[in-house]
């Protein structure tokens, strides 16, 4: 890829907790270069760090040292007005969605808000026309839904909820930290695809936490390997799962069903 295309990188990126025999080093050092309109996963087992770095990108954590860039600049995340410029284009879904939304607010109300958020004046008509879209887009029926509150949806209603916000804010960057753990394999494979749809109309940049070596080899063009708060290989996604380099980078192969003759590790 062409070097002038690199949306988010860090250098020296690091994240501890605690101080002195407390201290724990969660994401220790580690460099990234993340391309506009790529799809990267960060793979790793539960306390390997990912999840940390995807605080840390969307600016939930501040780095212990080491920088981040955005658009090859420094990030200014010192006041509110700052970090909600930033928001505009730097957003995340969770594997729990009712935990990112207001329970107390109906789901119109959760998607309208994005409007305020991005600055985007609209007409009361327009507002509707584009929920109509986003609904549209998730396979979801506005009519049935949008007077409802979070907690009368199925969690796999929530995941398309989320994604439809993330269509009205249109962000440069999606960071997806295990969006597809809590739900069935079925609606497994539809939000995966509505996500890779967004990369496609709209060359968003995705960022893919998981566990799941797997999950990474389908969806990913890139993918960096985490152990122990340090990235210890990273590649084509092909690369990594059909010629892995690092011995972590095998176990995590080794664990996933085999179902092509191209994952055998030697």
């Amino acid at each position: 890829m062409d070097m002038n295309d690199i949306l988010l990188s860090g250098r020296h990126v690091t994240r501890d907790f605690g101080f002195g025999r407390n201290k724990v080093v969660a994401v220790n050092d580690i460099d990234f270069d993340f391309h506009e309109g790529e799809i990267i996963s960060i793979v790793g087992e539960s306390g390997s760090g990912k999840t940390t770095l995807a605080k840390m990108i969307t600016g939930l954590l501040k780095e212990t040292s080491g920088e981040i860039m955005y658009r090859g600049r420094p990030r200014d995340l010192k006041t509110q007005k700052k970090r909600k410029e930033y928001w505009k284009d730097i957003q995340a879904i969770f594997q729990d969605p009712f935990s990112s939304f207001n329970l107390f607010h109906r789901v119109e109300k959760l998607l309208i808000d994005c409007f305020t958020l991005k600055g985007i004046k609209l007409s009361r008509e327009e507002q509707n026309q584009k929920l109509r879209e986003a609904f549209s887009f998730v396979n979801l029926k506005y009519e049935e839904l949008y007077n409802k509150y979070p907690f009368e949806l199925s969690g796999g209603q929530m995941q398309r909820l989320m994604i439809a916000r993330i269509f009205v804010l249109n962000p440069k960057v999606l960071i997806a930290d295990e969006p597809t753990s809590m739900i069935d394999a079925c609606s497994r494979s539809t939000i995966l695809d509505m996500l890779l749809k967004l990369r496609t109309e709209n060359n968003m940049t995705i960022i893919f936490i998981t566990h799941d070596v797997g999950l990474a080899y389908y969806v990913s063009d890139t993918i960096y390997i985490m152990q122990k708060g340090e990235i210890v290989e990273r590649g084509k996604a092909e690369d990594i799962v059909i010629n892995p380099q690092h011995n972590y980078t095998r176990q995590l192969i080794s664990d996933v069903p085999k179902i092509h003759t191209s994952w055998d590790v030697g």
